[in-house]
């Protein structure tokens, strides 16, 4: 098997009033917009979660080859759901992606997954030099490894294990700007508010009447 998806939802939705990613976003769970972005371009999709319940309970709402894995450690962090999917898939290539970001890009993933080939990591990064771990692939085994050893030492973060990689691949996000030019890749659903912002973008934008009429006019 050559890619896995493992998209992480551990997370808590402590500020919804209820489970996040069953929230409808257009009428479609939030989680479903993720699963649906990695099909076609993964040969295994695997969700990781804090609790066998929230497995149950997703399980419900995807196709049943969805392969579900419960965090190890209770969902500490979101490297310890990483660590998790990163020993459940089988793929030599894994997509790590977060189960609250319903813009993510195929076109972005397929160049993430591209430019991973031969390498420990594929990491996408913005010119003021922060990277993006939760939109990035890496060689499943090398970051298995890695993020063992920043458990090891008490780091729960993503950047400590991609910080323990060797021959990571960062793409800038100006590259990206070519396939997704707004970068609503990034986007994560993190507040009832940010759910709202996303119903607003799934709006196509209008060209201005002025802007038309002085078109029409040249």
């Amino acid at each position: 098997m050559d890619r896995s998806a493992i998209i992480l939802a551990g997370g808590s939705s402590t500020r919804f009033s209820g489970d996040k990613g069953i929230l409808e976003l257009n009428g479609k769970p939030l989680l479903n917009y993720v699963v649906d972005a990695v099909k076609g371009l993964v040969e295994e999709v695997i969700v990781v979660t804090s609790s066998q319940d929230r497995a149950d309970v997703y399980a419900k709402l995807v196709s049943p080859k969805v392969k579900f894995v419960v965090d190890v450690c209770e969902s500490k962090g979101p490297l310890v759901g990483a660590m998790t999917g990163f020993e459940a898939a089988n793929g030599e290539y894994s997509a790590l992606l977060p189960f609250d970001s319903p813009f993510v890009s195929q076109e972005v993933l397929s160049l993430l997954f591209d430019c991973c080939i031969g390498k420990a990591a594929a990491v996408p990064r913005w010119t003021n030099q922060e990277i993006e771990p939760l939109h990035a692939v890496y060689h499943t085994k090398q970051a298995l490894q890695a993020a063992k050893e920043a458990l090891a030492e008490n780091e729960l973060d993503v950047q400590a294990m991609v910080e323990r990689l060797c021959g990571v691949r960062y793409v800038s996000t100006m590259v990206m700007e070519q396939l997704d030019p707004d970068l609503k890749t990034f986007f994560y659903v993190g507040t009832p508010l940010d759910l709202k912002k996303a119903a607003v973008m799934f709006k196509p934008r209008k060209t201005s009447k002025k802007k038309q009429n002085t078109f029409e006019k040249r």
